[in-house]
């Protein structure tokens, strides 16, 4: 996990050959606070001196304002200090790049998942952040976490092991943590400044003119930021001298740093067209860019937009990824002075514009990623032949890496659209659009965590603009997450309110689902009654609907539920339902699987004759539907049956029947064993394993 921003400075940039905006930057100067740095990772903290264990990690806090290099100040020192925890580097930004902070519970979330360990989806932030410090216990990791808000977030993250470092970069100090290390950036010194300035413009024009350059650097007061801005500027203008750089600064007598003044030069002498774009990239997404998000924003062309970020880039302005894909980061520090550029410059209504073709775009950039994996359609694949060929992916395994490396900037897309609160529709296409091309690239299990966050998204948005249809198809897919995850208890309370819903919008699908799932969240409380009669509530829905498919299912899981009571009367009445739907419709494998089931519950009713012609009945079945696992099973329990009837001979070869089966190579690969008791799996309504998600958020052209 890598940081969303990076404040610009403190670092020289070396032009790559292969493209002129992505660079290799090193580090200058901070000697000193290095040494510093890294001789209080060696000193003994309170704990130590009073002859107790530190029971928790060492904390280094690296304190300045935006801008001044603190960023590049602790990537260097993780650099020169990773090899000493071999577990790893972890990284973290607990600041947006509007200045919100970001929440515990998501930053403990991504921490987990780079540790590649499991996160459960919607879990509380006590429950991740008591798993964050449980993985880090038996560790020896770093943590960088970058632009912590206050000392509340960087307290809930830190390791319980002395063996782990953290990293801090703040504004200010972390007041309420003991025995935190403080390093306050100030200015580079005038010899780190001018290397600074010397690795964008030719040294002679330094060389020629020291003390302009020093008067420069005083000007810029040192900070690295406005150092690369001032000297990509310079760069800019090779016929402009030092010396005229540092007086047009100095004669700007208005307000704000010197990293301010300095962008407002650059902004005044852009075109037009690129200071408006330049304003308008403060609404990008997590501060992320790519020629996408740039074109729609200012309504240019791509290659237009191209350009325009990657003269940015030169500038100082954005600083490059690296990544298969042109992309490009605002830089922390300048991030509200572009949005206060943008605020005085631009229209209310026109920057609300910008931001709904930003959406569009990438609403029709989700389309394409998900429509290039159903290529099989006849309709799908016009639909991809008319697209304009900027919004084309060459294959799914293109619109996947497209997908996995713009997923934060996604993901921080569909919170501000809903935030924004004046564009529910797009934001309600957008999450539409995302949800689908997550589940078809990923998967639902895989994108589980983000796919939560989403529908609580919908949800919200739903309740704000009244759409009953909606808010309980969202409030079905967060209950079905929560039932996933062992939140039995919140997950009925949510899909009792989808119940709700679905009954406000009169939409029997809704409902149905609903009831029936209520009805399994009883039965995993282990309220079988409950869960019987509401499994019998949406059969009665299913049958008026004339739905045989979905009744014949239900009379099983009323016959399970009634089974787990111990009323095998009812459960022997449901399965002979079961059966009886399954053979009108002509479904062999659920018709076997029917009897099979009714033959268990009648071995445990005591009635062996009848489960022993069921179970004949059932493997013969079977064997029309193919399914070797299932015969196999059968022929167990026809096993014990004989056997508590009094035929152990005959038992003797039902078993070692299943057992020649179980061996045949012509087995599936992959089957689990079955068990010598011969019991099979219960029949559910709800495969655990679906990768479809209710979207019920948009229109039919969507």
């Amino acid at each position: 996990m890598t940081d969303q921003a990076v404040d610009a400075g403190g670092v020289k940039p070396a032009r790559d050959n292969r493209s002129p905006t992505v660079m290799d930057r090193h580090f200058l100067g901070r000697t000193r606070e290095l040494k510093e740095l890294r001789a209080d990772i060696e000193r003994a903290g309170l704990d130590t001196i009073s002859g107790r264990k530190a029971p928790r990690a060492r904390v280094l806090l690296i304190a300045g304002r935006p801008g001044s290099g603190r960023t590049a100040l602790a990537g260097e020192l993780v650099r020169q200090v990773a090899a000493r925890y071999p577990d790893g580097v972890l990284r973290a930004r607990l600041t947006e790049p509007d200045g919100t902070p970001v929440p515990v519970a998501r930053a403990a979330g991504e921490l987990l998942a780079a540790l590649g360990l499991p996160v459960p989806p919607g879990a509380a932030e006590d429950d991740l952040t008591d798993a964050l410090r449980a993985a880090l216990a038996e560790r020896r990791a770093l943590l960088l976490l970058d632009d912590a808000a206050g000392a509340e977030q960087v307290d809930a993250l830190l390791p319980d092991n002395a063996d782990c470092l953290l990293v801090a970069v703040s504004r200010g100090p972390l007041t309420g943590i003991a025995d935190v290390r403080p390093c306050t950036l100030g200015g580079l010194d005038t010899k780190s400044a001018l290397d600074l300035l010397t690795q964008h413009i030719d040294p002679v024009r330094i060389t020629v003119d020291p003390l302009a350059a020093e008067r420069l650097v005083e000007i810029c007061e040192g900070q690295p930021a406005a150092l690369t801005l001032a000297a990509g500027r310079l760069a800019a203008h090779p016929e402009e001298t030092v010396s005229d750089l540092a007086k047009r600064l100095h004669a700007d007598t208005g307000e704000g740093t010197a990293l301010a003044r300095v962008l407002r030069l650059v902004h005044a002498e852009l075109p037009r067209s690129a200071a408006r774009l330049l304003r308008l990239l403060a609404l990008a997404p997590a501060g992320d860019v790519d020629p996408h998000t740039a074109s729609a924003l200012a309504g240019t062309s791509l290659d237009g937009a191209r350009g325009l970020l990657d003269r940015f880039a030169a500038l100082g302005l954005l600083r490059a990824l690296p990544a298969p894909l042109p992309r490009y980061e605002v830089p922390g520090c300048l991030h509200p002075l572009l949005l206060e550029l943008a605020g005085r410059e631009e229209r209310p209504a026109e920057l609300q514009l910008a931001r709904a073709r930003m959406l569009e775009r990438t609403v029709r950039l989700l389309q394409s990623c998900r429509a290039v994996t159903e290529t099989d359609s006849p309709e799908t694949r016009e639909k991809l032949k008319n697209l304009p060929p900027g919004l084309r992916f060459a294959d799914p395994r293109a619109a996947e890496e497209w997908l996995r490396a713009r997923r934060p900037a996604l993901l921080a897309a569909a919170r501000l659209a809903v935030a924004d609160g004046e564009l529910d529709t797009l934001a309600r296409r957008l999450m539409a659009q995302l949800v689908r091309a997550m589940v078809a690239h990923l998967g639902t299990r895989a994108a589980a965590g983000d796919l939560y966050g989403i529908h609580r998204l919908v949800l919200d948005v739903a309740e704000r603009q009244g759409l009953p249809r909606e808010q309980a198809a969202a409030l079905l897919n967060l209950a079905d997450l929560d039932a996933r995850t062992g939140r039995t208890a919140k997950a009925l309370t949510r899909y009792r309110a989808a119940l709700d819903a679905g009954r406000v919008a009169n939409d029997p699908y809704a409902t149905g689902r609903a009831m029936e799932s209520v009805g399994a969240a009883h039965q995993e409380l282990g309220d079988h009654d409950r869960a019987a009669d509401w499994f019998g509530r949406a059969l009665a829905q299913r049958l008026a609907r004339g739905e045989h498919e979905d009744a014949a299912r239900l009379y099983g899981r009323i016959a399970a539920a009634h089974t787990y009571a111990g009323h095998y009367g009812e459960a022997l009445r449901n399965w002979r339902a079961a059966v009886a739907a399954h053979r009108r419709r002509g479904d062999v494998p659920a018709h076997a699987r029917a009897l099979s089931e009714l033959a268990r519950v009648q071995e445990y009713a005591g009635r062996p004759e009848e489960c022993l012609r069921t179970c004949q009945e059932a493997v013969e079945w079977a064997r029309r539907a193919e399914d070797v696992r299932l015969q196999a099973a059968l022929q167990l329990r026809l096993g014990d049956t004989l056997e508590r009837l009094g035929d152990p001979a005959a038992a003797r070869l039902h078993r070692g029947a299943a057992e020649r089966m179980l061996a045949d190579p012509a087995e599936p690969a992959g089957r689990a064993p079955v068990a010598e008791t011969g019991a099979l799996p219960e029949h559910t309504s709800r495969e655990e394993d679906q990768d479809a998600c209710e979207i019920r958020s948009t229109s039919a052209e969507d």
